[in-house]
């Protein structure tokens, strides 16, 4: 999968020194979508058992045991998962995952 844009998790992890513990997560979860090549979200669930699926081909991972919240949109046709919101889980209980 081609991810849009991993400079989103790493100005996320360098905002903030608090945020640093996820640096490495965040890193293997980059890692693994970029050689994955999901066409359905039941690929995902295959990978990430705790992922969670939304409206709008969105997904939510959980980071460091639910820590932080990464949500994504997936363009399965194309192949591209574009990251929308990275957060603690207190963040992304302020959000609209849906339409972010």
């Amino acid at each position: 999968m081609r991810i849009i844009a991993k400079r989103t998790l790493r100005e996320f992890w360098q905002r903030d020194p608090a945020n640093l513990d996820c640096k490495s997560a965040l890193e293997i979860w980059h890692s693994i979508v970029a050689q994955a090549d999901w066409k359905t979200p039941a690929d995902i669930k295959a990978q990430f058992r705790h992922a969670s699926f939304l409206t709008g081909n969105r997904v939510v991972f959980n980071i460091m045991g639910n820590k932080y919240r990464l949500v994504v949109k997936i363009n399965y046709p194309c192949g591209v998962v574009y990251i929308r919101f990275i957060g603690t889980h207190d963040q992304y209980d302020q959000i609209n995952a849906e339409s972010i």
